[in-house]
């Protein structure tokens, strides 16, 4: 038996972007069939020239378009601050699809793509929006300031300095002090993969669910190496990972 996922709400507003009419077409008809509202355009101006009069929940961004293309577009709407995005390119290697993830992108798509996957992938960002939005409005103000103090360590959100009890500077890569980071600004919650993709990160994609295992991994390695009794990452079976101990700022 075939499961049947949940309409989304009707209102809900989509934008597509390419410079293809017939790929417009197609997508809009088939996003509309399954309870979406949509809209299209040919181009980037064409796109800000509808978001200034309209707002929309996600837009469909492709790739390779003539004049701006649309990378240079998705660089526009970060400073922008806009809605979720979903890029899809007939280029679709590795190196492009991770481009377009650390500019921003929510999500990735080789062309030609499936309708039908591209629908799964539209329900999944928004549902993780949502998600993040929903955390957002429950969870406690995070910890503020540049220094923070953990088991003995002290981590410095400004200069990204992590020293261990015996004050030696402990060298962090990039991915493993944005998780700290997130570890030590949420202490004493169970964090699931998903919410420390959304902090760590700013954005997901399903490649990067177990790289949040290795990242965790490697990290823990680096706060036993002072001290192998103390548990500072818990694994929560099922849910996530919680950060142990206390958190003091200054």
């Amino acid at each position: 038996m075939t499961a049947i996922l949940p309409a989304m709400d009707p209102a809900t507003q989509i934008l597509i972007v390419d410079d293809d009419e017939g790929i417009r077409g197609l997508v809009s008809s088939f996003l509309e069939k399954h309870g979406f509202g949509t809209d299209t355009a040919e181009n980037a101006e064409q796109m800000r020239i509808k978001l200034r009069t309209r707002t929309y929940d996600l837009i469909v961004l492709d790739v390779m378009m003539p004049g701006e293309d649309g990378l240079s577009a998705l660089r526009d709407l970060q400073k922008r601050d806009g809605p979720p995005i979903i890029m899809l390119s007939a280029v679709g290697t590795d190196i492009d699809r991770i481009v377009g993830l650390e500019m921003g992108a929510d999500d990735y798509l080789a062309k030609p793509c499936n309708p039908r996957e591209l629908l799964a992938r539209i329900r999944t960002v928004l549902r993780r929006r949502m998600r993040e939005h929903a955390t957002a409005q429950t969870s406690p103000e995070p910890f503020s300031g540049g220094r923070l103090r953990f088991a003995g360590w002290q981590i410095d959100l400004v200069s990204r300095a992590l020293h261990d009890p015996n004050d030696e500077v402990v060298t962090l890569s990039d991915g493993e002090f944005r998780l700290l980071r997130a570890f030590v600004e949420h202490p004493r919650r169970v964090l699931t993969r998903d919410q420390l993709l959304d902090i760590a990160r700013g954005h997901e994609s399903e490649h990067y669910d177990r790289a949040i295992d290795v990242q965790i991994s490697r990290l823990r390695r680096k706060l036993a190496a002072t001290d192998q009794n103390s548990e500072l990452i818990r694994t929560v079976r099922n849910e996530g990972y919680m950060f142990v101990p206390s958190v003091t700022s200054g």
